[in-house]
């Protein structure tokens, strides 16, 4: 068991799948040389090339339509958007054809494409930076929409974003890249749709996702000492 941070959990995954697979590459605004907006693809342009490593100009329509497109060929694309807030300049790309393509062609094409981008606000940023339209996504079908909360979670649902052949918006909070936590040394994958439930109570249910689910935690701490129990 190793402690690390979200930002490396995510690198180490993006790092897996370059090294596995010769049919990944990476692109997206500034994820070169740059090392990415949030720095989780530092050094990464040095290590893997131009090839796999590709800056794009700031065009989501295009860059969203190209990775689409490579994914229906065979390949295995991994497009940053340096934020959720400009998935709508691409939203024509990600719901119109993104999902819809392999309903559409029957099964005959599949869209194995990660869209990787950053989503909520709290980090000072204006308000067309700081919204988080996840839910947007997650009722689109054929859509799958990650959410992580904690370094875990981000390598987990990573690995089974990886082997999915549908398109899927991995959406990392901005507060979250230096949170804390043990990651396992030896393999392991978290599937879509099993919550985390960490303690057990009788007296009331808290929800929570991506940045919220520190806070439901500490409400969890501050109501146990209340006598309350509390399911997370």
């Amino acid at each position: 068991m190793a402690e690390i941070i979200l930002r490396d959990a995510i690198a180490k995954g993006l790092r897996e799948a370059l090294d596995q697979d010769e049919r990944v590459f990476l692109m997206g605004e500034d994820i070169g040389a740059y090392g990415g907006a949030y720095a989780v693809t530092r050094g990464f342009l040095e290590e893997y090339g131009e090839e796999r490593i590709r800056d794009t100009p700031i065009s989501e329509s295009v860059f969203v339509g190209a990775g689409t497109g490579a994914a229906m060929i065979g390949m295995k694309p991994i497009v940053e958007l340096m934020t959720i807030n400009f998935s709508l300049v691409a939203i024509d790309q990600i719901v119109n054809h993104a999902a819809k393509l392999s309903y559409m062609s029957n099964g005959q094409f599949k869209v194995p494409l990660i869209i990787r981008t950053v989503t909520g606000g709290g980090a000072q940023l204006a308000a067309t930076h700081s919204q988080s339209f996840e839910n947007w996504y997650a009722s689109v079908p054929g859509l799958r929409v990650a959410v992580p909360a904690t370094p875990y979670d981000a390598l987990g649902l990573f690995r089974t974003s990886r082997k999915d052949n549908n398109p899927v918006i991995f959406a990392e909070h901005s507060l979250l890249y230096r949170v804390k936590g043990d990651v396992p040394e030896e393999y392991y994958e978290i599937p879509f749709g099993k919550a985390r439930i960490p303690p057990e109570g009788q007296d009331v249910t808290l929800i929570a996702y991506s940045g919220m689910v520190r806070v439901a935690e500490e409400a969890a701490e501050n109501y146990q000492k209340k006598t309350y129990q509390l399911k997370l």
